[in-house]
């Protein structure tokens, strides 16, 4: 009897020591949630609850106050990154108590941009996007596929990022048309929004006669606008670029600067833009300068699906004999996010 009562005991024990670890928050329309946060990013809070199989996605705006006794990975829109907890301050809505490192803070609830439980799977801070495009026509005999393969993992201080697209072209009485975009790299952020940033760029592409051109690039950048809803953020530095084309033209490797320009909006409903522009001015092949464009417009769906719009543009100045000074594509994707 006694090994019954101490198991119901600690039963018990253990019960209350869960639902002490319960998050609770509120909304603009009074509803209470009890249950975990799993993260907040873009202006959405996801939350998980026992009496769902489905997490809540809420918009960050819409909750009005944050309970919870966990330790949480936390980043503000001043650039300030800490590792914590955080609660509501009693009575006032949309103001947190942060503690960290011993200190305690009072914070506004919109200049929090990204939260995250201690002990999370690390698969939680990883984003994987797959879409697919295809076009059919019985004029010519047209047949194209674009496809797209991204991710994103995002840590305390750094993340990484990285895509695969292509775009590949038959039609009768027309060469076929090949192209390919890919890019990996990272940022490690440093304190008041400033960041140090790596990337590797592989292109390909029939118009500009280019079999691989590779780029590798390091420097760093600023953040003038980083909410929870958008970012803005310029860099700078060096960049080292070798290119082999399809015909007999001799290889060529140039040194150049980079100034990069990146733009989010992702708080427009279910409508979100990301954009990117990079010049490419060479130090070893005088007047040369390149430019590269990207633009996306991703409209979420239900069930993580999603359609998209998509723009690239390529320009060299000096390009190489026989080739096209620019390249440009569009496609229209159907895809599905795993987050």
């Amino acid at each position: 009897m006694k090994k019954i009562e101490i198991l119901l005991l600690f039963a018990l024990f253990i019960g209350l020591q869960t639902w002490a670890q319960k998050d609770t928050i509120r909304l603009i329309n009074e509803d209470v949630l009890v249950g975990e946060i799993e993260k907040l990013d873009k202006n959405v809070l996801t939350f998980s609850t026992a009496y769902s199989d489905s997490d809540f996605k809420i918009e960050w705006h819409k909750v009005l106050e944050l309970r919870s006794q966990r330790t949480f990975i936390m980043a503000f829109s001043d650039g300030d990154r800490f590792t914590g907890r955080l609660t509501s301050v009693p009575d006032e809505d949309k103001i947190l108590r942060v503690s960290f490192d011993g200190q305690t803070a009072e914070e506004m609830m919109n200049d929090l941009i990204f939260l995250e439980p201690i002990g999370a799977s690390v698969f939680s801070n990883l984003t994987i996007d797959v879409d697919l495009g295809i076009t059919i026509t019985k004029a010519n005999n047209l047949r194209q596929l674009n496809t797209y393969l991204g991710g994103t993992y995002l840590a305390r201080k750094w993340n990484a990022n990285g895509f695969f697209k292509t775009v590949l072209s038959s039609q009768d009485d027309v060469a076929d048309i090949r192209r390919m975009d890919a890019e990996l790299g990272g940022q490690y952020f440093l304190p008041h929004d400033w960041f140090v940033t790596v990337r590797a760029k592989y292109l390909a592409n029939d118009e500009q006669l280019l079999d691989l051109r590779q780029t590798y690039q390091g420097g760093v950048g600023y953040y003038f606008i980083h909410t929870n809803s958008m970012y803005l953020a310029l860099s700078g530095g060096v960049a080292f670029t070798s290119e082999v084309y399809t015909n007999d033209n001799p290889e060529r490797r140039s040194a150049e600067g980079f100034v990069g320009l990146g733009f989010q909006k992702y708080s427009i409903g279910d409508l979100s833009f990301l954009t990117t522009a990079a010049l490419y001015p060479s130090f070893t092949e005088s007047g040369r300068y390149r430019v590269d464009l990207n633009g996306d417009m991703k409209y979420d769906l239900p069930l993580d699906f999603y359609i998209k719009l998509s723009v690239t543009y390529n320009y060299d100045s000096q390009p190489t004999e026989g080739a096209a000074d620019s390249d440009y594509v569009f496609t229209t994707s159907f895809g599905w996010e795993f987050n």
